[in-house]
């Protein structure tokens, strides 16, 4: 931290937090979002934890800083998501690197991980498929809570650059020996009755309700990762279809699905042949995830 000027008036810690977020929030950024943003760009920048900054708030802000901190407040405010400008997100129990290569990992998918490491295939689980892996967060997750484990993963994805990032993940976090990663279009390409868990956090937005997404995710988020049809149901059929060819007897698979989805995900999956569908809620209490198990 540097000395304040004797002239002037100084950048300190809560001048910077007062006038970053008025900066946001002149650009439509709602306030409570702004402050948010504001408090996650000058902990980054000084390499503090978020709940230290109110101990912080007479501390003056170097010059470089400063610089740094103006135009990344200027790129949020041209719509650009902070997950990309960061460069790093942190997602369950690890650090990803996010770009525009692959879709921003979201607080409800952490749930999803959680709801298959609570489940009791867990344990006996030893192949598990994951349907559109983006940054590779699901997996790299999931591979993360089972090392020293025999468990193996196979990460999918249409999007050779998202694979691309996935695959960087893995390097950097020390588990790309535990991950096969494929190109390709859903679970298609893999062997008959090869995993025991299949998941996926697919394309599930109609298309016409991605076209009115606010412009942070519709302008810089890859489309292909969001857009899941006329009614966001296309891939989830693939997937729920490809399931019961690839997964073993007694094998699970987990979704996650939009708040307007659960009726219809339950009566896919138990026209498909699933037993023990159920619909879960995420921490909004919104249908948020979909699991079954294929006898």
């Amino acid at each position: 931290m540097t000395t304040c000027p004797s002239d002037g008036v100084p950048f300190t810690v809560g001048r910077l937090l007062e006038s970053g977020a008025a900066y946001l929030c002149r650009h439509g950024i709602d306030a409570d979002e702004a402050a948010k943003l504001a408090a996650i760009l000058l902990s980054e920048a000084l390499g503090s934890k978020r709940a230290r900054l109110p101990l912080m708030m007479g501390d003056c802000v170097g010059e470089n800083e400063v610089k740094r901190l103006r135009m990344q407040f200027k790129r949020l405010a041209n719509g650009e998501p902070v997950q990309y400008l960061l460069g790093e997100w942190p997602f369950h129990d690890i650090l990803l690197k996010t770009d525009d290569r692959a879709l921003i990992p979201r607080p409800e998918t952490e749930e999803l991980v959680e709801h298959i490491l609570k489940d009791t295939i867990w344990k006996r689980a030893q192949q598990i498929v994951d349907i559109g892996t983006g940054t590779g967060a699901i997996t790299l997750a999931l591979a993360h809570a089972a090392r020293g484990t025999s468990k193996r993963f196979t990460a999918v994805d249409l999007s050779e650059a998202a694979l691309s990032l996935a695959r960087e993940n893995a390097q950097r976090l020390g588990l790309a020996q535990q991950i096969t990663f494929v190109q390709g279009d859903g679970a298609s390409g893999l062997e008959a009755r090869s995993c025991d868990i299949l998941v996926s956090n697919p394309p599930y937005i109609a298309t016409k309700v991605v076209d009115q997404l606010p412009g942070h995710i519709l302008h810089h988020e890859p489309r292909m990762a969001l857009d899941g049809g006329e009614d966001g149901l296309d891939i989830l059929r693939q997937i729920v279809m490809d399931g019961t060819q690839v997964l073993r007897s007694q094998g699970k698979i987990f979704f996650e699905i939009g708040e307007d989805q659960g009726l219809a995900m339950q009566r896919l999956l138990e026209r498909a042949g699933y037993s023990e569908v159920r619909i879960r809620k995420d921490f909004a209490g919104n249908d948020r995830y979909a699991e079954g198990i294929l006898l």
